[in-house]
């Protein structure tokens, strides 16, 4: 399961401002049972827009995290909120199809 938002950092800060924030409650949420690692990319062209994706066993786990948060997480948050803007794209299952390019192998 992929959690998926999208992150568009405010004029007069900078991606490296909330990638710090997000690595430091990462680190945190990764410590959860069912979490399998999260990403975050910049957008090409828009430095200050961000997808972070978010993996997990299963919308149990990533629901079960949320309801018994650690509060360092939602201080962490805090932190960066005031600078950035964050839209929810949505919770996806694992990809039912995938095709990979010949001599490779999927993960």
């Amino acid at each position: 399961m992929k959690f998926i938002f999208e992150v568009t950092v405010q004029e007069g800060h900078t991606a490296e401002e909330y990638a710090d924030a997000w690595v430091r409650a990462s680190e945190l949420i990764q410590q959860a049972p069912g979490a399998r690692g999260t990403e975050l990319h910049r957008k090409i062209g828009e430095p200050n827009k961000l997808i972070a994706i978010a993996s997990w066993d299963s919308k149990t786990h990533r629901d079960a995290m949320e309801a018994d948060k650690d509060p360092r997480i939602s201080e962490i948050i805090k932190t960066a909120a005031p600078f950035v803007e964050i839209r929810p794209l949505g919770e996806f299952d694992d990809p039912e199809w995938l095709v990979m390019p010949p001599g490779s192998q999927a993960e």
